[in-house]
């Protein structure tokens, strides 16, 4: 077990945080950066708050290696408000725009995306349930089409873009939420980039947004003020109270990124903690994996017991021995554990010999 008597968190969001950040936040809380007031008290408005924001956006562009022309943003509403506010900012009335639907975040994306212009889905995997993403050769864009959007990693499902989609010619937007930094990736194929801080960078509360500031000045159509990307660039993300404790969490994570030694280094642990548990995942028919092997996500692995009765007793007997959160998504069912940037090999190997264990046991 970890220090203070912390279980193994295997929760898909809000997700285990580096304890060291948790820790740093503890600290903060009375007294931010020797101000003399504590995180959750402070003004927004203050210097001693400006000064976290600004490193946190210098520190986001530091670790994905942001081009120039890009604006960091840090809004609230999830990124399901990003599915309406993305089609509002880019899209002038009746334009086009495609998108790739590979689980039930992109469908929710596209729904809301159809009340903004003519959106259709490029590719669909919702007849087979979810279980991969899409090659390039599979789908094609719209010539007409604005821009392609797809989500990069599917929490409830378990499936990732381990390759960039193609656009054909289109610019890429992209729902990273739920693998957000846990690897390197190409901002420049993008004009939008959306995620939810929950589960790889941050507490609940905050949404991250990378948009190319010259791709907003095409589209005329003025949203209202609150949804409006130019509003939040020309108030520099201040246009309203912001999240404070989440912003300045964020700060912490991205440092601690670049301690570990950056994307590459967190990637290739990302790696190692997935290959664990798909191996053993494989290594008998008593378990049965959901995703395709060429779509498996690195963040959110999921899969079902041959005998789905024992699904309960496998969640119930888990979470005895401090394994958290292993319950599949309310819509899907079966088992996921949701392994972060922050979630620890440790916690990984436990798990798996949980599940020898129990399939000693019940196999």
């Amino acid at each position: 077990m970890f220090p203070y008597n912390r279980i193994h968190n295997f929760a898909a969001g809000p997700a285990i945080l580096p304890l060291k950040v948790v820790e740093k936040v503890r600290d903060n809380l009375l007294n931010l950066n020797g101000s003399g007031i504590g995180l959750m008290e402070i003004s927004h408005r203050s210097k001693t708050f400006d000064a976290v924001c600004r490193n946190a956006q210098a520190l986001l562009k530091k670790v994905l290696d942001i081009p120039d022309g890009y604006e960091v943003l840090f809004l609230q509403g999830g990124a399901s408000l990003q599915f309406l506010m993305a089609p509002m900012n880019l899209l002038n009335a009746g334009e086009k725009a495609d998108y790739l639907v590979t689980g039930g975040w992109s469908q929710k994306a596209l729904k809301e995306a159809k009340t903004q212009g003519d959106c259709i889905a490029a590719w669909t995997d919702e007849a087979n349930n979810f279980k991969r993403v899409p090659r390039n050769d599979e789908y094609t864009v719209r010539e007409d089409a604005v821009f392609l959007h797809y989500t990069n990693n599917n929490t409830l499902f378990g499936t990732e873009f381990l390759h960039t989609p193609e656009g054909y010619g289109k610019p890429l937007v992209a729902d990273a939420s739920s693998d957000f930094c846990s690897r390197p990736l190409d901002v420049a194929k993008h004009v939008l980039i959306y995620a939810g801080a929950q589960k790889n960078v941050g507490p609940s509360g905050v949404t991250v947004v990378i948009v190319k500031k010259d791709f907003l000045d095409r589209c005329t159509r003025k949203p209202s003020t609150m949804l409006d990307y130019r509003i939040h660039i020309k108030k520099e993300t201040m246009y309203n109270t912001p999240c404070c404790v989440g912003i300045y969490t964020i700060e912490q994570v991205l440092q601690w990124v670049l301690d570990e030694g950056g994307l590459p280094a967190i990637e290739a642990r990302n790696k190692d903690k997935a290959a664990r548990l798909y191996a053993e995942l494989d290594r008998t028919a008593f378990w049965k994996p959901h995703a395709n092997p060429d779509s498996r996500s690195r963040m959110n692995v999921t899969w079902r017991i041959a005998d789905p009765a024992l699904e309960e007793v496998f969640v119930k007997e888990a979470t005895a021995v401090g394994l958290n959160g292993l319950k599949g998504h309310r819509d899907v069912g079966g088992l996921r554990a949701s392994i972060y940037n922050a979630c620890p090999v440790e916690a990984v190997d436990a798990l798996v010999a949980f599940m020898k264990d129990f399939e000693s046991r019940k196999g």
